[in-house]
């Protein structure tokens, strides 16, 4: 449904390139919601990201971790009637910022989130239960203490697919008490 209207490879990042990329294969998934946990259907949803290595297929990118030739690492999925989306991808890697002594990412995917207009655009970023390295992440911990696990993907062993990929499950919502932390208009 969501590959036939947008192409097979728009949400499938492993298959963009002619080889299959380096790291973990896994499957992001979830829904987008509005502030009384309906669907907010048909939401245009994209994704980008490092590759396994923790770096970015963007020529600002100077970490001397080494490029993948078949990881762009950009998508885009429209969510369904019930607001879901998926995307297969790998799972990005950590890298340095130099933002403060021995400062590193924690892997992160940024997600963008399109409303009836250019301008209704959200950006939030999703993390990965379980790293180390969010406990020393300035932009996850600028976040309330209360609303960090909105961040954090849960990992989803029934979306699994087996000796494939992992699953994660990340939902989204829009507004209201329970919002997923989205990132200000001065990032």
């Amino acid at each position: 449904m969501v590959k036939e209207r947008l192409g097979a490879q728009e949400n499938d990042l492993t298959r963009q390139r002619m080889g299959q990329p380096l790291g973990e294969r896994i499957i992001v998934h979830g829904r987008v919601l509005d502030e009384d946990g309906k669907a907010v259907p048909s939401a245009l949803v994209e994704i980008w990201q490092c590759n396994a290595a923790g770096r970015y297929h963007h020529p600002g990118d100077q970490h001397d971790a080494p490029l993948d030739p078949n990881f762009y690492g950009g998508g885009r999925a429209r969510a369904d009637a019930d607001g879901g989306y998926k995307f297969i991808t790998v799972k990005p890697g950590a890298y340095p910022w130099g933002n403060h002594k021995n400062a590193w990412r924690p892997a992160h995917i940024h997600f963008s989130l399109f409303g009836p207009a250019f301008a209704t655009r959200l950006i939030t970023q999703m993390y990965f239960p379980g790293d180390p390295v969010l406990a020393y992440d300035p932009i996850y911990n600028s976040v309330p203490e209360a609303a960090r696990h909105r961040l954090q993907a849960a990992f989803d062993m029934e979306a699994t697919q087996p000796e494939w990929a992992l699953a994660y499950k990340f939902d989204i919502v829009l507004r209201g008490r329970n919002a997923t932390p989205m990132e200000d208009k001065h990032g």
